[in-house]
């Protein structure tokens, strides 16, 4: 059973690699591993045609494969909340939450992940055109098996970008290694607040895979939800997987990520988030209807969404 994940050297899919890689899957009964398939849309699509079991991606981005929701539901969430960062180059001397600084800058985000910022900028009173923002590719993020955080905290050093929108592995390589700040943190209170709810990290399978294998999605979302307790008790378990999964040096910044993602670490999915969701995406041309809750989640798992222990 194959689980894709469109960025690996990252905290943002970790509870899904973790399940994975601490033997979770396993002991509920799951045969799986892990797939890096970027970007996120080529995973939706792999999902679609059969390639993929399931997707550990952004929830919105499931559009890309899956028109108005036909085929595909969310199972549970990975965490609460918009996860990506916006970084700039410190030498622009950027201040915390002021979007002025992307006037006339090179954002590099990677596909439908742009979406976020490109929504949350002109929230926050940007004109992307008037403004001279450009969001484009990161350079030298091609190919399927990129790990764009990673790829975009050396374009920024290297000078190649002034700014990106990626996730907390990213963020935390450029903010140490000197070269960015970081500008936006949406989980942690930066931005309009209705960012919060334009996409989460989730794990997503098509209708068909509830319909014929309901006993192995359950198990999954078991072994996610077992998952988030056991790195919520003990955070520096994290490192094991780091240790497996990551390089040397991002495998070091595993425990601080992970500490600092735990409050986000629930896997219900609220209606207030589709809600938002569904706004965000109407307001994006990807979606034209009004799909209900039940159009877009899973709701034969919800019993499952809450831990045992609680």
């Amino acid at each position: 059973m194959k689980i894709g994940v469109p960025d690996l050297i990252s905290n943002s899919y970790f509870p899904a690699v973790a399940a994975v890689e601490l033997g979770i899957m396993r002991e509920e009964g799951v045969n799986a591993e892990i797939e890096l398939v970027f970007p996120v849309d080529r995973a939706y699509t792999a999902l679609q045609n059969g390639g993929l079991d399931f997707v550990a991606g952004s929830a919105h981005s499931a559009l890309s494969a899956f028109p108005e929701w036909n085929g595909v539901k969310l199972v549970c969430a990975q965490g609460q909340g918009m996860y990506w960062f916006l970084v700039m180059r410190k030498d622009l001397s950027p201040q915390r939450n002021d979007l002025s600084i992307v006037k006339g800058r090179r954002i590099g985000a990677a596909p439908w992940v742009d979406m976020g910022l490109r929504q949350l900028l002109i929230a926050g009173g940007i004109d992307l055109e008037r403004d001279e923002v450009q969001i484009a590719p990161v350079p030298g993020a091609i190919g399927k098996t990129v790990n764009f955080g990673l790829t975009a905290a050396h374009a920024l050093e290297k000078g190649l970008i002034d700014g990106f929108w990626a996730n907390g592995m990213g963020a935390e390589t450029a903010v140490r290694s000197g070269a960015g700040s970081v500008v936006i943190d949406v989980r942690r209170g930066d931005g309009p607040p209705e960012c919060f709810n334009y996409t989460m990290a989730s794990i997503a399978t098509t209708e068909r895979k509830i319909a014929t294998d309901p006993q192995q999605v359950e198990a999954v979302v078991r072994a996610i939800v077992r998952t988030q307790e056991i790195l919520k008790a003990a955070p520096e378990k994290a490192a094991e997987v780091g240790a497996k999964v990551f390089p040397a040096t991002e495998a070091k910044l595993t425990t601080d990520l992970i500490r600092r993602d735990i409050p986000q670490y629930s896997a219900r999915i609220s209606r207030t988030f589709v809600e938002g969701m569904n706004v965000f995406c109407r307001r994006l041309g990807i979606l034209n209807g009004a799909p209900a809750y039940n159009d877009v989640v899973a709701t034969r798992f919800q019993s499952l969404w809450q831990p045992k222990n609680t």
